[in-house]
């Protein structure tokens, strides 16, 4: 039987259109990353923070996303469930299903590949190490290059998601346009 999964919580970014940490930013009582961390928990998974309150990535400072996975991969030796910080409206049983899918790597399609809110196993760890030496550092490139199961809306909505778990906090206004449209994280139900 595969190993369980390790939830990585992404928060090595820049966050330069935020202005300002997004693992500290808060959304109705608590901060992102606690949001995701309490969804991770929900879905019965342990935690790994990758980034400055964490696991440092193995690569120069902000270099993507890619880096987090790569550095939860080989933290771990095992199968990453990877989250971004700025993603607050994750759902554990979105998180669960993705922790069930088989594959190197199982990423949701929602018009594209929705890469920070995605399965990922050992196997690709040589692609990405590859993919992250010769640059440009992308998760879509180096997605190209392995073997990945995309999860489609079928999928993914019969485990009740709606498009929230991959809902990016990139800037200050997008807080209230989350909101508007998901509620707070935690609540469980859409707004009308």
């Amino acid at each position: 039987m595969d190993e369980q999964p390790v939830v990585a919580i992404l928060a090595g970014g820049a966050a330069t259109r935020m202005g300002r940490d997004k693992a500290r930013v808060v959304l109705g009582d608590k901060a992102l990353i606690d949001h995701v961390r309490d969804a991770a928990t929900a879905a019965g998974l342990p935690v790994l923070v990758v980034g400055p309150d964490g696991i440092p990535d193995l690569r120069p400072p902000h270099s993507g996303p890619l880096a987090g996975i790569e550095a939860a991969l080989i933290q771990t030796g095992g199968p990453v469930v990877a989250v971004a910080v700025d993603q607050p409206w994750v759902l554990p049983q979105t998180i669960g299903g993705l922790a069930s899918m088989q594959g190197d790597a199982a990423v949701p399609r929602d018009g594209r590949l929705q890469v920070t809110c995605a399965l990922y196993r050992p196997a690709c760890l040589t692609t990405i190490k590859h993919v992250l030496d010769e640059g440009p550092a992308s998760v879509t490139r180096a997605l190209d290059e392995m073997g990945v199961v995309e999860v489609e809306p079928t999928s993914w909505q019969a485990w009740g998601e709606d498009g929230r778990s991959w809902f990016s906090v990139d800037a200050p206004q997008d807080l209230t346009v989350g909101t508007e449209r998901f509620g707070l994280p935690g609540t469980g139900t859409m707004k009308p």
